[in-house]
């Protein structure tokens, strides 16, 4: 492991000797993607009447920017300084993917603070969105042409395209421009069931490469974020078709929890986060069924309990790491965990 010293030089715990701002991955802007999802579920809380409720959102938010800053000032350092990091780690096909959670952040600080025909708040949208399908195209082209490595395949190919998706929508439903909050939508929910057939064929075959496990997060993300996305959306939706979203939802947990023996074995790093943003979007969807339908907001709080534990959780073991220095790996290898090419397996689909 490569550990990271006061000073900015790199030391080496594992050979690399590859400077720390080089290894910087953009899997690090999951923290504020979850953060900002948990100040949203926190938000939602307030209509509970729960006095404390607004002020932990705004608090969560507050860091969430703040992180979100630091971590876009030290990734654009990164591309000037090492601009060959950037451009494999867009190529790679796990890494690229991750790389999605840059444009999902500004998308989310727009669902958050954004106003209603604000020129500003429509500007970021709009990058976000552009930088959300550059790569989105990039996954989708190694999908389409057979490239993609068949143990390369894991739930964080759903971040682009699907998440981006629906995090599109909500921004633009935000903004005020529900029209075209729809048709990002449909975008991200087209997204979502192509990719779904390929991810699950996948996971149903066996465990994936130590290394991608922390991934497995992200497969409770498209039914949860989507669920949130569409009551953003559509204002007006009843309680009782959002919680059709909490109903397919409850396959990807118990999938995801079936697989604890293997996924919780693996050491603890960044990927992690993957279920923040996930169980943070199922909260406030838990939330926004229970306002609509006139639930006991004690459903609610139990949702937001065990998302705001977690997060909590995922944010201890990181500054631990950090403040051993061992928060930055080496940067994964081009392929060297994926050889064989989805194209030449006899049991794809």
């Amino acid at each position: 492991m490569v550990g990271v010293t006061g000073s900015g030089a790199a030391t080496t715990a594992g050979g690399s000797g590859v400077p720390w701002l080089a290894r910087l991955p953009a899997g690090l802007f999951g923290m504020p993607v979850g953060i900002f999802g948990l100040a949203g579920a926190w938000r939602r809380a307030a209509a509970f009447g729960w006095p404390a409720a607004a002020a932990a959102g705004n608090t969560l938010a507050r860091v969430a920017v703040t992180l979100l800053v630091l971590l876009l000032v030290l990734y654009v350092a990164k591309a000037l300084r090492h601009p060959k990091a950037i451009a494999g780690e867009f190529q790679h096909p796990v890494a690229g993917a991750l790389m999605a959670l840059v444009p999902l952040s500004l998308l989310l600080c727009v669902v958050y603070y954004g106003a209603p025909q604000d020129p500003g708040w429509m500007a970021l949208t709009l990058v976000a969105l552009l930088l959300q399908g550059i790569v989105a195209m990039r996954v989708v082209r190694t999908l389409a042409t057979g490239e993609l490595p068949a143990t390369a395949v894991t739930p964080a190919l759903y971040l682009p395209p699907a998440a981006g998706g629906f995090v599109g929508a909500m921004a633009l439903g935000t903004l005020g421009y529900p029209g075209w909050a729809a048709l990002v939508f449909g975008m991200g929910l087209a997204s979502w069931a192509l990719l779904e057939i390929r991810v699950l064929n996948r996971l149903f075959e066996g465990p994936m490469p130590e290394a991608l496990r922390p991934t497995i997060g992200v497969e409770i993300a498209p039914p949860s974020v989507a669920t949130l996305a569409a009551a953003v959306v559509w204002p007006a939706l009843p309680g009782e078709v959002l919680i059709v979203g909490l109903g397919v939802a409850a396959g990807p947990i118990v999938a995801v929890l079936a697989r604890y023996p293997w996924w919780s074995r693996t050491p603890f790093g960044i990927g992690f986060w993957s279920f923040s943003f996930p169980l943070a979007a199922l909260a406030s969807s838990v939330i926004e069924v229970v306002r609509r339908g006139g639930w006991p907001p004690l459903v609610g709080g139990v949702a937001l309990a065990i998302a705001s534990l977690v997060i909590a959780f995922l944010a201890v073991r990181t500054i631990a790491l950090l403040v051993r220095g061992r928060l930055l790996g080496a940067p994964m290898a081009p392929l060297s965990f994926a050889t064989e090419p989805l194209s030449s397996r006899q049991d794809s689909p």
